[in-house]
């Protein structure tokens, strides 16, 4: 919308105070600081949403791989020859063996539930997940028949447990012996923390090589599952429907969207449904413009109806007063951006400054799943917002607009 000279003059008047004009830029004001909160709760909100899904994705999928192999009774006793199918489909990156099994913890006397999991070692070492997130101790110490494990941080912390600390993982599936079945009691020297972020698997997992699981569990050469990354997780399925076909009836494959399906789900409705709340404080902020624009329409009526009489035409009018309205819909829009990538950069810290002056807890691991308030902006996503705003703030200025151009010069000079 290209304005001329005296248009860009009377648009930068009518956006400045002019005497007695005071509660019409107080209005302005409003409207502009409306717009900026509803843009910025919009970033915001839809950053943190997007950086629970990734933080979560990455995590999750880092642990369990896009899908797992898993075993009739979670057991696969001719796992070698379904890893050599695995490693030779097309679209798989990697196929590693491992097992799972929830067994018990103690620790001078304390019980926890425990995950174990074992792993081949240069899994344990080459896993981003763990070997980026060590918090004591060294995963180089966890090797075949050493007796080293590595724990979750918030498993060490419930039972009181140090780098070094001896901790025995209870087996109740034992020997039978003519007594009865004797559980299985193993101690295993803690070798290293490791905190992953996600607080189920921090408060639960105790890692150990492959073998040791195996001589723990009574398994032999078996293990519980393959699991397999994939060139793109959102078409696991597609790539990996060759390999279930070949493992149909030893195996079921379970991609990451059917074991995390509920959670994943939630996400996206709790997303859109945030999307659309937020947006209404936007379209609220805009009514905001509109009532400003109609104010200053009826305040300027008189100057209004001398422009008319001087030449000024109905679409110069309409432009100046779209004018006004988009410009305080794009000043509030910008300052909304600012103010909402400012936020995420201290999310943490503003979390933590409002948990000491409450004293309540805002985000609790144990609900939240997540140790710190995650944040992922979205390009895309931010356009969307800031165009969807600078419409919205388009669209409230067309009513003011034409009705200052409808304005009848006669009408309202008729008695001056």
């Amino acid at each position: 919308m290209i304005l001329s000279r005296y248009e860009r003059m009377i648009a930068k008047r009518y956006l400045l105070p002019g005497k007695g004009e005071g509660f019409i830029f107080l209005v302005a004001g409003i409207s502009l600081v409306a717009v900026m909160l509803g843009v910025a709760a919009l970033i915001i909100v839809m950053s943190v949403m997007n950086g629970f899904r990734a933080e979560l994705f990455d995590k999750i999928v880092g642990l369990n791989g896009h899908a797992v192999v898993q075993g009739y009774g979670g057991r696969l006793p001719d796992w070698q020859s379904v890893l050599k199918q695995a490693k030779a489909t097309p679209g798989v990156t990697s196929a590693t063996p491992m097992i799972e099994q929830p067994l018990g913890a103690i620790y001078q006397g304390r019980f926890e539930f425990a995950l174990v999991r074992g792993m081949t070692v240069e899994d344990i070492r080459s896993s981003p997940t763990l070997s980026k997130n060590v918090k004591a101790g060294s995963l180089s110490d966890l090797k075949p028949d050493s007796g080293n494990v590595a724990i979750g941080s918030r498993l060490a912390e419930n039972l009181g447990i140090q780098v070094g600390d001896t901790i025995t993982i209870f087996n109740p599936a034992g020997r039978t012996t003519p007594f009865g079945t004797v559980p299985r009691q193993i101690a295993y020297r803690v070798a290293a923390i490791v905190e992953i972020g996600v607080y189920d698997y921090d408060k639960a997992f105790v890692i150990m090589p492959i073998q040791d699981a195996q001589t723990l569990l009574l398994l032999g050469d078996v293990v519980s599952m393959i699991e397999v990354q994939t060139i793109n997780a959102d078409k696991v399925g597609q790539i990996l429907e060759p390999l279930a076909a070949k493992v149909a009836g030893r195996a079921v494959i379970t991609d990451w969207r059917q074991m995390n399906a509920s959670l994943f789900e939630a996400l996206a409705v709790e997303r859109v449904a945030m999307f659309v709340v937020l947006s209404i404080i936007v379209l609220v902020a805009v009514f905001n413009i509109l009532s400003s624009l109609i104010m200053l329409v009826r305040a300027k009526t008189r100057d209004i109806a001398i422009l008319r009489t001087m030449g000024a035409s109905r679409v110069g009018l309409v432009k100046i007063f779209m004018t006004v309205g988009v410009t305080i819909g794009a000043l509030g829009t910008g300052a909304g951006m600012v103010l909402g990538f400012v936020f995420l950069f201290f999310r943490q810290g503003m979390v933590d400054a409002i948990q000491f002056v409450t004293g309540q807890n805002l985000w609790d691991p144990s609900v939240r799943f997540l140790s710190e308030l995650p944040s992922k902006s979205d390009p895309i996503e931010v356009t969307v917002i800031c165009v969807m705003a600078l419409l919205f703030s388009f669209l409230a200025t067309l009513y003011p607009a034409f009705k200052a151009a409808n304005t009848d010069p006669v009408q309202v000079l008729r008695y001056e």
